[in-house]
């Protein structure tokens, strides 16, 4: 090698040493800034110091590497650069978790619980006044020994209409307005349909409430396209209409308060002969009469009477033999007058305000 050349090489060296020189002095100064931080904000300053994208002076010295002339000396400096930002960035997350937990202690030492401060209040969920009309109804019955039982909601017409005694063009089906799903199924109109079914499978004597869904085409503020029904079935020997009487004196005094007056009046079902329906008198004014009743004094609130011997026959009872009485009502219409509820499309509407009131 020539004298000239070593002494090139040997001036190359020195300007690469005095880049590194310079290097280590920066990132020397750096990580005492950041351990000296003394909170978040004069952290963020040394970043930006440090690691800005526009002036800082780590970032300034990555991107003048391509001045150094020296091919070797470049690739050193490039590389001791990038690890110190890295250590600087790992430096920078060590402080700042290291500042917030200080943080959080002294705020801990510096805020005072107050043990003896109320909780805010809870808000409860609050079940729909159809449930707690239907449980209650199960609760009633269930003291008076009646089984609650389910049945099928998609129906055949042959236990809905024809079994309970509506044969093919008896008027009672028109008044039902029925929803068909094909000449043979439809949803069903009423929980009659059950009452057989229950006939059927456990014979008599038989003591069942059949509360559940039923449907009609039929909306107003006292009438839905989907309601609540439960109907009720006795069957036993020597079952009569005093019996019945006795039922739903108890079961409404027991539902609407022990001062409630009730009354039977005759009526027509296809189901039951006698038939009877049951009043009782006004919530609203006892009895006096008022624009709730009608000025009457009564409201009605269900159907019933003595189970037609071709209805317990096609359930398989012998009528000779067996008696019985039935009744239903509509789960919605008890549920209003109990708790006075005006318009029954409040019980559908979703309004949690309405809700929260029972």
């Amino acid at each position: 090698m020539s004298l000239d050349a070593s002494a090139a090489e040997g001036t190359v060296t020195s300007a690469g040493d005095e880049h590194l020189d310079d290097v280590h002095t920066l990132g020397a100064r750096a990580l005492d800034e950041i351990a000296t931080a003394a909170d978040l904000a004069a952290l963020e300053e040394v970043r930006n110091r440090y690691l800005g994208r526009g002036d800082g002076l780590i970032s300034a010295r990555l991107r003048g590497i391509g001045q150094i002339a020296d091919e070797a000396a470049r690739r050193q400096v490039g590389k001791t650069l990038s690890e110190l930002r890295s250590r600087v960035d790992e430096a920078l997350d060590e402080r700042r978790l290291g500042l917030e937990r200080e943080a959080e202690v002294a705020s801990m030492r510096t805020e005072a619980l107050d043990l003896t401060r109320p909780a805010p209040p809870l808000r409860r969920g609050h079940l729909h006044p159809v449930t707690r009309c239907a449980r209650e109804i199960r609760r009633i019955f269930g003291h008076l020994g009646y089984t609650a039982v389910g049945g099928p909601e998609i129906e055949y017409d042959r236990y809905n209409f024809e079994l309970v005694n509506m044969p093919l063009g008896h008027p009672s089906r028109d008044v039902q307005e029925t929803f068909w799903i094909d000449d043979a199924r439809l949803l069903r109109t009423h929980t009659s349909p059950v009452q057989i079914r229950s006939m059927i499978a456990m014979g008599a004597p038989l003591r069942v409430i059949v509360p559940g869904k039923a449907f009609r085409r039929d909306y107003d503020a006292t009438h839905f396209p989907m309601f609540h029904q439960v109907e009720g079935l006795c069957v036993d020997e020597g079952i009569s209409l005093s019996d019945l009487k006795g039922t739903l004196e108890f079961f409404a005094r027991s539902m609407f308060g022990p001062t409630r007056s009730v009354r039977l009046r005759p009526h027509h079902f296809a189901y039951t002969e006698p038939s009877v329906e049951l009043d009782v008198s006004c919530m609203v004014c006892g009895g006096d009469g008022c624009q709730t009743c009608r000025g009457s004094g009564w409201i009605e609130i269900l159907g019933s009477g003595m189970v037609n011997p071709t209805v317990l026959r096609n359930g398989g009872v012998d009528p000779d033999r067996y008696s019985g009485f039935a009744f239903g009502a509509g789960i919605e219409r008890i549920a209003q007058l109990a708790w006075g509820i005006d318009d029954g499309r409040l019980l559908y509407e979703n309004d949690v305000r309405f809700t929260r009131q029972s």
